[in-house]
């Protein structure tokens, strides 16, 4: 070829332009192939080893070079998984006795580096930077440390993790590239995805790096509240449920859970959604019938019973709450602390009742059935704490939080403390419980009179306790002859005694502790009333 002519000079160029294009096409499509057979990297650093094993393993399948650290790599390496100590990876030891191990650019550089940004992605190549698509940490167990008799602060301090939190809030902010759990109930789900798609969904990484950020907020939280003695606390709340209004149709509403201590009932029906008070009467109903050892049944109206019974079966149980107050009992929320049963769904509708909501541990599915045709009825399954559990409670007020735990005391016949000098019977004695169990459960001031295991009266929230005798008679009538009555406070006068004795109460139980108990047992002597003092108050506000 003579480069001499225009036409040989332009194939010259030709021919060159070709051959650079076909070194730069090789060249690339070699690069490029290099980094498609390079594994994926994921860092596993967990303390609870749950699964840990078999995601490791399907981590593997799918073309992961897993990095580890300390225990996780060791627990690996005994079943046989391939492993890349992090100090291999990282080229630098770990020290401090382990309180510095990931920490390092190589590894917070793979992770936070966005991949759809030019200058991130020259830099990482630029500085080494192999890319971690994927972080599994679960943090040091530092409450069920501090949780532990005896630890001393020095051994809590050791188990508040810095690499751990750091680690996942890194991979959280770079959701859009990096998979990250912190639960190990989440591992299925991640390899379920590689199974059909080879890759975690946009969805799923967005969810596990907003349940990361809900985690290291609740880790922080228990830190500040233990190191504190309870100073400084946190309350961290999830999983949002709007109600249908607040308390009046002009407010909105919402529910939320607590974080890592999610409520344990389950709506199985709701054509109709839940308002505020619902969820408030639901709440009040549900804690009354756990009161109860034996089949109970309660009917509650704003927060308050209107009637409550114990029976052996508990569609009569139902029948006999319901008979306490069928006036009160309308737009009436139903909890009975057994099965629900067919008969008590067709006592319901033979009788035409007016039901918001029925809680119970459990339905029949006959009942079930038979509920379809009461769509506007809310349904929910629930399940008593165990007695005596500690639980928390919460409430708004003048801008901050007042927390107490849960009253879940029972008083049993050996707390109590009969003052005076007629003694209740034994049938007394077992009324007089039931009433109490039922009294705590209603606002104070609160009056129970109850017989035979059934309210009968019921006087509560008023300013005046012996409004709350007057209120509870009137509504027992020619009942309260004989009857037991239950009050949530002391009598600071003798008036309300006066006042239950012209309606023929049988015996009386209440806390005691007023200043003027001498008179008030004096009284109660006087009309032949036998009195107990449970020496506990069951205020409700």
């Amino acid at each position: 070829m003579n480069p001499s002519s225009d036409r040989d000079r332009g194939l010259l160029c030709v021919t060159v332009f070709l051959s650079y294009s076909f070194v730069r096409t090789t060249f690339f499509d070699t690069l490029r192939s290099s980094a498609l057979s390079m594994h994926r990297l994921a860092l596993l650093s967990v303390s609870d080893k749950r699964g840990i094993e078999e995601f490791a393993r399907g981590l593997t399948k799918h073309g992961y070079e897993i990095i580890s650290t300390g225990g996780t790599q060791r627990a690996l390496e005994k079943a046989k998984i391939k492993v890349t100590p992090i100090e291999e990876f990282t080229k630098f030891p770990e020290c401090f006795g382990g309180r510095l191990k990931t920490l390092h650019p190589l590894v917070f550089g793979g992770i936070l580096f966005r991949r759809d940004e030019k200058d991130h992605v020259e830099q990482a190549q630029k500085l080494g930077i192999r890319p971690i698509d994927l972080v599994c940490v679960n943090l040091y167990p530092f409450e069920e440390t501090a949780a532990k008799p005896g630890v001393t602060r020095e051994e809590m301090i050791e188990q508040i993790d810095i690499g751990g939190p750091s680690l996942l809030r890194a991979a959280a902010k770079n959701a859009e590239s990096v998979t990250v759990l912190c639960d190990p109930d989440d591992y299925p789900r991640v390899l379920a995805e590689f199974e059909l798609k080879k890759e975690t969904s946009p969805e799923l990484k967005t969810e596990l790096a907003e349940k990361v950020f809900l985690h290291t907020a609740a880790y922080d939280c228990a830190i500040t509240r233990t190191l504190s003695g309870g100073r400084h606390t946190g309350v961290l709340l999830t999983n949002k449920m709007l109600m249908r209004y607040g308390e009046n149709p002009h407010q909105w509403g919402a529910f939320y859970e607590l974080y890592k201590n999610p409520p344990d009932w389950l709506v199985l029906q709701e054509e109709k959604q839940m308002s505020y008070l619902n969820i408030l009467d639901a709440d009040g109903a549900w804690n009354l019938v756990c009161e109860f050892g034996e089949p109970t049944a309660a009917c509650i109206k704003h927060a308050n019973p209107s009637g409550v019974a114990s029976h052996k079966d508990i569609a009569e149980a139902f029948q006999r709450a319901y008979d306490a107050d069928r006036l009160s009992a309308y737009g009436v929320i139903i909890a009975l602390n057994r099965t629900c049963t067919r008969t008590v769904i067709e006592k319901i509708i033979e009788q035409k009742i007016f039901v918001e909501i029925i809680i119970a541990p459990g339905y029949e599915p006959v009942a079930l059935e038979l509920l379809k045709s009461k769509p506007k009825i809310r349904v929910i399954e629930n399940h008593c704490i165990k007695p005596g559990a500690e639980v928390v409670s919460f409430r708004s007020a003048l801008g901050g939080m007042l927390i107490q735990n849960l009253d879940t005391r029972i008083v049993t016949e050996k707390d109590l403390t009969c003052v005076t000098d007629i003694k209740p019977t034994k049938e007394q004695i077992r009324d007089l419980l039931f009433a109490w169990k039922v009294v705590k459960n209603a606002k104070s001031n609160a009056i129970v009179f109850a017989r035979d295991a059934v309210s009968i009266g019921i006087g509560a929230g008023q300013t005046s306790r012996v409004d709350s005798t007057i209120i509870a008679a009137r509504r027992a009538g020619e009942r309260a002859r004989g009857a037991a009555m239950a009050s949530d406070a002391f009598f600071p006068f003798p008036d309300s005694v006066e006042e239950a004795a012209k309606h023929g109460i049988g015996a009386i139980i209440q806390p005691g502790g007023s200043v003027r108990d001498a008179e008030v047992i004096a009284k109660a002597n006087e009309l032949k009333i036998p009195m107990i003092f449970t020496g506990v108050r069951g205020f409700k506000h």
